[in-house]
């Protein structure tokens, strides 16, 4: 189910919350993790036993951990970290790796891995990732392991974030999943925030994501140079409002639940460096991989080749975590590279540069490793790059762009407008009416338009849903 259907906002959403509101405060929990799993099994059917499957076996391996640990058996606890581990990873890399790494094999002549052919279940990647710190946060003494498996289950397929995030670990959320307070105030703020995701999703994402689409459809030898970089402009503006614009309604759907969400973004594209970047965008995944990856191998407390060594893993692992296909490898080592450069020289220069050569700087980089993310396909990707960079013999413009910039010039330049701080300082600018009424009458007519937007549209995609 995805949150931008009228099925979920006017249906699931809605029942959601009255059984939450008029059940006692003990059953919340259990009305969530009901509702959260109808959720799951709406769009995946036999997986959700997989999930439940993954829930049951961190659960135990969490009490297993916390009693040999409590023992003084520390061997046996690591014991059980590991094949908490080994289990969520094997989980894993059966449904994301195993054809991928089959036909790489079999391109190469070696048949002794078959292709199987397997669906892979949505939001795998982000659960998974979430039970398996659970255990190793239980083995550190950063949370106590939970006793009720109906508590622990809802916080693995708490529906707001089950299947695109944000990561969210159980030492930030456990006291919230035992005892939380729902208020009048955190309910409206929720509402608002859930309107300001779904009008990024619905408003920008789907329009400007058309545009990418035109030109992703396309042959290289049918490209311009501007038209390429017109389409992976796009693109850039369509995967940060579709997954920013996911993470706000998820942080909004909480804070309606009584929860508290760390934020996921925070306007990655005004950043003056790529390791600013980094620190803004898909904040939840780049803080779990610091600190259950790269912190583990060493962090930068060792020899500068292993440093390098560990930061190279670390990219590596966030390419690959995306999907199962080499441009996102690439993407991943593409950003290793430039943070590389940038720790040795580039910052320093950076510092003493003006900010605008900053931004352009990180811009450019940053639109570039787009067209590398959003082509699967490794001919029609090199092909792309090639017209981008005008080394394909493409011509600079057609009649096409004519038309393209026409058509998308408002909503590119409100895009651009719109992730930078600049849309919420306008906000603040307002004529000086009540706040609430502001709030109130901008949330409906958002949900006016957002509903009209869904009746009458067909392009409604999810981008990290399949990762």
């Amino acid at each position: 189910m995805v949150f931008s259907t009228p099925v979920f906002l006017f249906y699931f959403l809605v029942l959601t919350l009255l059984a939450y509101y008029l059940v006692p405060r003990r059953l919340r929990n259990l009305v969530l993790l009901i509702s959260s799993l109808c959720f799951y099994y709406w769009g995946e059917r036999s997986y959700t036993v997989i999930m439940l499957l993954s829930t049951a076996i961190d659960f135990t391996h969490g009490m297993l951990v916390e009693h040999f640990k409590g023992k003084g058996k520390l061997k046996y606890a690591r014991l059980a970290v590991a094949s908490s581990m080994f289990f969520n990873l094997a989980l894993l890399f059966f449904f994301k790796y195993w054809d991928f790494l089959a036909s790489s094999l079999q391109s190469m002549g070696l048949t002794f891995m078959p292709v199987l052919g397997i669906h892979l279940p949505i939001g795998i990647s982000f659960y998974t990732f979430q039970t398996m710190s659970y255990t190793i946060d239980v083995y550190r003494g950063d949370t106590r392991a939970q006793r009720s498996i109906i508590n622990f289950g809802t916080f693995v397929t708490l529906f707001p974030q089950l299947i695109a995030g944000p990561i969210i670990k159980y030492k930030d959320l456990g006291d919230q999943i035992d005892e939380r307070t729902c208020s009048a105030d955190k309910f409206a703020s929720g509402v608002r925030m859930f309107m300001i995701g779904l009008g990024k999703k619905l408003l920008i994402a789907n329009n400007v994501g058309m545009l990418w689409e035109s030109y992703k459809a396309m042959a290289p030898e049918e490209l311009t140079v501007a038209g390429a970089w017109l389409g992976v402009l796009a693109f850039t503006f369509q995967i940060y409002f579709d997954f920013s614009g996911y993470s706000d309604m998820a942080v909004g759907l909480g804070r309606m639940l009584g929860f508290e969400f760390l934020p996921n973004f925070n306007y990655p594209y005004i950043s003056k460096s790529i390791t600013e970047f980094w620190r803004r965008w898909h904040i939840s995944l780049s803080t779990w991989f610091r600190e259950y990856l790269y912190i583990p191998l060493g962090g930068n407390r060792c020899s500068k080749p292993r440093w390098m060594f560990n930061l190279l893993v670390v990219w590596a692992a966030t390419g690959i975590w995306h999907g199962a296909s080499w441009n996102y490898l690439i993407w991943g080592l593409y950003f290793f590279v430039l943070l590389m450069l940038e720790k040795f020289f580039l910052l320093n220069v950076l510092d003493r540069a003006p900010a605008l050569v900053g931004h352009v700087y990180t811009l450019f980089f940053v639109v570039v490793s787009w067209a590398i993310f959003g082509l699967e396909d490794f001919s029609q990707l090199t092909g792309y790059l090639q017209v981008m960079f005008g080394l394909a013999g493409a011509p600079l413009i057609d009649s096409a762009l004519g038309y393209y910039l026409t058509s998308y010039l408002p909503i590119l330049c409100a895009a651009a407008v719109a992730s930078t701080p600049l849309a919420a300082r306008l906000f603040r600018k307002l004529p000086s009416l009540p706040a609430r009424t502001v709030e109130t009458v901008l949330i409906v007519a958002g949900l006016v338009v957002c509903t009209a937007y869904l009746v009458d549209g067909t392009y409604n995609p999810f981008l990290y849903f399949r990762f």
